[in-house]
């Protein structure tokens, strides 16, 4: 690899190394002309361009350039300021990015899980203001069911006996239902209830477990719990609040590379998230 393929850049002291290539996405910006020494604003001094703006915000332009979308933590704030650096580098499609605030900042985010003890079966209930969340920890949630002699919470798991997955019960996009724990059949016989939540392999009958391992599921996952509720003293029916900040999906950028083309680029949602 040539010297020339390989730029520095110090910005604000800050130093960064990467492909020429990398730094020409966007032929129309000012760094293709950098590279090309052909922008008296970049300093060429010990073989590094040298600018004087700000390094921490040109890292997140360099993340820009080199995956074409644009993904912020989750505190970031200086929108207004990042801008302003595209608009510097002559990365407008960046810039008119960062001026729709409301794609890019998180959102928060509620989920309610509705917990009731009846007898020998738990019913739970799970609200989330966010479909797209309702619908990943539908994925992770198994119901099997089969019959088994006895009875009880603490009934084992009958490896014996074959289980059969049941649909979780979607009343909308934003909730399901489902429960677990064991009813009357006939005789002996008794219709189990296992909830399974994925990565974790158990298959469990007792509710209290079940919500165990619920509420641990959602904070691994960047929930807090903010509140706990009865919402009917008679039915039992136990009410807990989570929420957190979701990172917005991130934004991709297509650029128009056909050929005589200006680098027109146009701005869509990526359909892989980067973080939640």
């Amino acid at each position: 690899m040539s010297s020339r393929e390989v730029i520095v850049l110090s910005v604000g002291g800050v130093r960064f190394v990467t492909r020429a290539s990398t730094l020409q996405q966007f032929p129309e910006s000012r760094l293709p002309r950098m590279v090309n020494d052909d922008d008296w604003e970049f300093k060429l001094v010990n073989g590094e361009f040298f600018v004087d703006r700000d390094g921490a915000l040109f890292s997140y332009i360099m993340d820009f350039l080199r995956t074409l979308q644009v993904s912020l933590p989750a505190d970031f704030s200086d929108y207004q300021r990042l801008q302003r650096e595209a608009e510097f580098y002559g990365l407008y499609p960046l810039a008119d990015l960062l001026s729709q605030e409301h794609l890019l900042k998180p959102r928060l985010e509620i989920l309610e899980v509705r917990f009731s003890l009846q007898e020998m079966q738990t019913f739970f209930r799970i609200f989330g203001s966010c479909s797209t969340t309702i619908e990943a920890l539908a994925e992770q949630i198994t119901v099997f069911t089969g019959q088994q002699s006895g009875q009880g919470w603490k009934s084992s798991f009958p490896s014996q006996k074959p289980l059969v997955p049941l649909p979780l019960e979607r009343p909308s996009h934003h909730d399901m239902v489902f429960l677990c724990g064991t009813e009357y059949c006939a005789g002996d016989q008794f219709v189990a209830r296992y909830v399974s939540i994925k990565p974790d392999n158990r298959k469990l009958i007792n509710g209290t477990n079940v919500l165990g391992l619920l509420f641990d599921t959602l904070l691994k996952d960047g929930f807090h719990l903010i509140s706990t509720r009865t919402v009917a003293s008679e039915e039992k029916v136990e009410c807990y609040t989570f929420e957190r900040m979701k990172r917005a999906p991130g934004l991709a950028i297509m650029v128009n590379q056909a050929p005589g083309s200006s680098g027109v680029a146009q701005a869509r949602r990526s359909q892989v998230q980067k973080g939640k």
